[in-house]
């Protein structure tokens, strides 16, 4: 039997976006090698062009054409298939693109999030629902101070968002009903998943995510059971 719930138990949080700047970070720890070994390479567009890589990879994944692996690993072969097409193979050896490939560890948070979440966490189960692997969101979040309750999406789902069981076995991990959970993102195509497969959802703009000539997910479009314009107004839910 499906029990309606007037609050939430449990909010689960896209990540990359949402709750960290990915695009300045990449950007950062990127500009600091390319600064070291005197490469003329605009440092942002280096982190768009890695980031574009990311939903083609995980698609194979998603369409069974290719067992899971966690997103370290899939980011990686994004950064060497990007150096070559740069034609900066060379320019880093193994320890060096080990480390940039860290990036992805050392990203900001929005300038709401951690207080945010610190809201929410008094009140409700707080915990990522991220194409991240354990291990990545592991140190994000102490890079971040990022007060996750425990850590879900891909890695237990053994697939990656908007696959089904990115959002259900979450859910279930923590023993709740999809509509005791609420799903929060910046983008609107994770939501119509989490929607489609029964959680509630929240939606906030981030309109730099994608740096200042941003085209996508300025505003929500659908009527999201929450929007809002700082996460921590969903401590008040």
């Amino acid at each position: 039997m499906i029990i309606s719930y007037k609050r939430p138990k449990a909010f689960l949080f896209d990540v990359f976006g949402t709750i960290v700047d990915w695009r300045s970070g990449v950007a950062n720890v990127s500009q600091q090698f390319f600064e070291t070994k005197n490469i003329n390479q605009n440092s942002h567009d280096f982190a768009d062009a890695w980031r574009s890589k990311y939903q083609p990879v995980m698609e194979k994944i998603r369409s069974g054409n290719r067992g899971y692996f966690p997103l370290d690993l899939l980011h990686r072969e994004n950064l060497d298939q990007l150096l070559l097409e740069l034609d900066l193979t060379d320019k880093f050896n193994e320890d060096e693109k080990q480390e940039l490939n860290r990036a992805w560890e050392q990203l900001p948070p929005w300038p709401d999030s951690v207080a945010g979440l610190i809201a929410i966490k008094k009140k409700a189960i707080i915990a990522p629902c991220s194409n991240g692997s354990i291990a990545l969101m592991t140190r994000l979040a102490k890079f971040g101070s990022l007060q996750w309750d425990c850590i879900l999406g891909a890695e237990v789902a053994q697939n990656y968002k908007p696959h089904p069981d990115a959002y259900l076995k979450s859910v279930a991990a923590l023993g709740l009903q999809p509509n005791q959970v609420v799903m929060v993102a910046a983008h609107n195509s994770d939501l119509a998943a989490a929607r489609k497969y029964g959680l509630l959802t929240a939606f906030i703009a981030r309109p730099k995510e994608h740096g200042p000539e941003q085209t996508i997910d300025l505003e929500p479009l659908e009527n999201w059971d929450f929007i809002i314009t700082k996460i921590g107004e969903l401590a008040s839910i």
